[in-house]
């Protein structure tokens, strides 16, 4: 179950929303303030906030402020409920990285509607997050494999240290200056095409050139000549 915090100095507002709430399934815990929201979200550690602007103590920009810049609070869905409706508000609270601004009154269910559309988003974020990070460590283990593999390949003579290259970047030169394709280095290093891509945009970055054409004549005008024999020998 999804759970939210409710922060707004209305009691009575603040208990209808949270019945409601409890009733749709999703645990909730409600503040009066925004620094007892604070102190809240450090406990209750929700998946969505909903805070009003206008609050004694810390106001509910304050609050959104001091989430966001917690390193667990960046993607945290965080929408304003407030009466106040003017455009510099809305501004602010666009400046601070709120998800959504909605202004009073509002219909339950149009409310509900907007949270489970946030829920599902941040929901999608955080898959995604994953499956790149899992993707990432994939990369670098096939990486060291392939290190590990191709130490003494012929073809992986060290570049001229003022390229500044690393040691992935400088795999991927060499098997671009011999004409191979993106899909084919990735096959030969045991990395992703888009690692691939990753490393020769770095690669072109750091030697201020445009394309792969403009890289192979630049290896051939300071005279790398890698050593193709073994690939001849796997095509033949």
């Amino acid at each position: 179950m999804k759970k939210i915090l409710v922060v707004d100095n209305d009691l009575v507002f603040r208990q209808a929303l949270t019945v409601d709430f409890i009733q749709r399934h999703y645990f909730v815990q409600e503040a009066r303030s925004g620094q007892e929201g604070l102190s809240k979200y450090e406990s209750f550690q929700p998946h969505l906030i909903l805070s009003d602007v206008a609050m004694p103590g810390m106001d509910g920009f304050s609050f959104c402020r001091q989430v966001r810049s917690r390193a667990d609070g960046q993607l945290v869905p965080f929408i304003f409920l407030t009466a106040k409706s003017q455009l510099q508000d809305l501004e602010k609270a666009q400046a601070l990285r709120a998800d959504d601004y909605i202004t009073k009154p509002v219909k339950l269910e149009e409310l509900n509607l907007r949270i489970q559309l946030h829920l599902e988003r941040a929901d999608r974020v955080n898959a995604e997050i994953v499956r790149l990070l899992q993707t990432q460590q994939t990369d670098i283990n096939l990486s060291e494999k392939a290190e590990a593999t191709n130490l003494d390949s012929p073809d992986l003579v060290p570049t001229d240290d003022l390229l500044f290259l690393t040691s992935a970047e400088e795999r991927v030169f060499w098997k671009v200056i011999q004409g191979f394709t993106n899909k084919e280095i990735s096959q030969r290093l045991y990395i992703s095409p888009r690692t691939v891509q990753t490393h020769l945009s770095n690669i072109l970055s750091k030697l201020n050139l445009k394309n792969r054409t403009q890289l192979s004549y630049f290896a051939y005008q300071r005279g790398y000549r890698p050593n193709i024999t073994s690939e001849l020998e796997l095509k033949s």
